[in-house]
């Protein structure tokens, strides 16, 4: 307050030597209270006069109303007292500047500026002064703010509740007018192109280089067909922001007219649908997914249903045959040739449904690995022998690598391990052409083994490769048809691969044949252990 008073003190006395220069010409009283009443009614803004000293020597009914003040109050009121504390500094320098101002002999400068006023019940009014120097007095007028300053916090209020809404709905507004370059974004529109509204000019330029080019044209298109036809539109488009990112935008507009019904800007809103493009895309995927997994299954069954039933007739019937000693006693040879058949019969039968249970376990997640160490070229060779009577019936030949380590050891689930070995060289035999050949090697690497076992059979088409190795996926009807087994090898040795931390992988040319190779960690608790953490 001393900064103040010293201020006030400075002005006093330049109003002092105001008034001093002007006693000679004229006496301010008679000049200043003439019929001051009367005028003062006239107005409906808050009046008073203020002296050198800040003393309020006039003023009218209003400004008491509004004050709150007696007349006893005013004739010891100090005009800096009227004001909020925040504002009485910025009011001082303000008048201060006002009164050391070059004197003239009618000094006609008006100041203006919005204080709050402070009534004596301690209410705050915001109020607009404007304040006059003439004759050594200030002649001071007032008007109430209230009900602008509320329309401007209402304004402010529904602005930030605007800016709120955009932000959670990913929206922004936007405004260009024709002829010119700029586009006037809001600040949610920076957010959704992911840039810096300090650092970013957007203007027609600098949006198209962020639009994804195949969309460029249509985007502009749509705005210019927007402004011929004079109508509303809506449009999506993909942008690449800064970092890299795709963002799908939805785009929607109007046209703006003047007073001759032309067209004069365009204005509208953009909103980030990126999560809801991707959920789309993803739910179609997994209906595709789920209609694809409900064909292959309902193909799976009718091929099933061929397999069950050829061994399935074979048992009934020799059983049959046998029970009834068709052929002449139990004793004839040739029961033993349909007792084989049954044998063989039950066993594929057996195969079949073991597919089924195995795949069953693994979807449900019930298939645990024993781990333990084994030598998995015996492994390799076991499997080898198990299929070499199926590959001598076709004269194909199954080479197993002489290069092979003997002593390689591996921690993996031997069982597991063997039936991946099994599924890749029994369906390399079955898709091998007559006299064919089925090489396998075990190539040692840094982190894993190779296991490839390769054919020169009839391969399988390069559309396909992606869907071979689903469950109950099979090339074609014919494919299934014309060699027998579930069709499930190929999906169960995948998964056993990926159980161990492995993977599998296909290369295959349609005449030429097929090579499977199969990725396996030297230790499957370490690469289990490592996935999970």
């Amino acid at each position: 307050m001393n900064v103040l008073n010293t201020a006030y003190l400075l002005m006093s006395a330049k109003l002092k030597t105001a008034q001093h220069s002007e006693t000679k010409k004229q006496s301010p009283t008679n000049f200043i209270f003439e019929d001051f009443e009367q005028f003062a009614a006239l107005s409906g803004d808050a009046l008073l006069i203020v002296d050198a000293q800040g003393s309020i020597i006039k003023y009218n009914d209003t400004f008491k109303r509004l004050s709150g003040y007696t007349i006893r109050d005013l004739k010891k009121l100090h005009f800096s007292a009227l004001f909020d504390a925040q504002d009485k500094e910025t009011l001082l320098k303000s008048m201060q500047g006002f009164f050391t101002a070059p004197s003239t002999k009618a000094n006609k400068n008006t100041m203006e500026c919005d204080v709050r006023m402070i009534s004596k019940k301690g209410e705050t009014l915001w109020m607009r002064w404007k304040q006059q120097l003439a004759g050594g007095l200030l002649y001071c007028s007032a008007r109430g703010l209230e009900d602008i300053k509320q329309h401007e916090e209402t304004l402010r209020r529904r602005e930030k509740q605007l800016l709120e809404a955009e932000s959670i709905g990913r929206m922004g507004n936007w405004t260009w007018t024709l002829g010119e370059d700029t586009i006037e974004w809001s600040d949610q529109i920076y957010r959704i192109f992911g840039v810096e509204k300090q650092n970013f000019a957007p203007t027609l330029e600098s949006m198209n280089a962020m639009v994804h080019r195949a969309d460029i044209m249509r985007v502009n298109q749509v705005f210019e067909r927007a402004i011929i036809e004079e109508n509303d539109y809506d449009m999506e488009f993909r942008i690449q922001r800064p970092d890299g990112e795709t963002r799908f935008i939805r785009a929607e507009g109007r046209c703006s007219f003047d007073e001759e019904s032309e067209v004069t800007a365009l204005y509208g809103i953009m909103q980030d649908m990126t999560e809801r493009v991707l959920y789309e895309r993803n739910l179609k995927t997994a209906k595709e997914q789920a209609e694809e997994a409900y064909a292959a299954r309902t193909q799976f069954l009718a091929n099933m249903s061929h397999e069950l039933r050829t061994p399935l007739n074979a048992i009934i019937g020799f059983s049959e045959m046998i029970e009834r000693q068709l052929l002449g006693p139990i004793g004839n040879e040739k029961y033993l040739e349909y007792i084989g058949g049954i044998r063989e019969s039950g066993e594929h039968l057996l195969d079949l449904i073991s597919d089924i249970l195995d795949m069953s376990k693994i979807e449900a997640g019930k298939y645990e690995l024993d781990l333990e160490e084994i030598n998995i070229t015996k492994t390799i060779k076991v499997a080898a022998h198990m299929i070499e009577g199926r590959a001598h019936d076709s004269d194909i030949k199954v080479s197993v690598d002489p290069k092979i380590n003997e002593t390689l050891n591996i921690i993996a689930d031997r069982r597991a391990i063997l039936q991946i070995c099994l599924n890749l060289l029994s369906n390399a035999v079955k898709f091998s052409k007559h006299g064919g050949q089925v090489d396998i090697q075990c190539l040692e690497r840094d982190n894993y083994i190779s296991l490839k076992v390769s054919d020169n059979g009839i391969g399988i088409p390069a559309n396909k490769l992606a869907s071979i190795t689903r469950p109950f996926e099979q090339i074609s009807s014919s494919y299934a048809r014309d060699h027998e087994g579930s069709g499930l090898g190929l999906a169960i040795t995948k998964e056993l691969c990926e159980i161990h931390g492995g993977s599998l992988f296909i290369d295959s040319t349609l005449d030429v044949g097929t090579t499977v190779t199969v990725r396996l960690p030297y230790d499957a608790y370490k690469a289990q252990k490592k996935k999970s953490a």
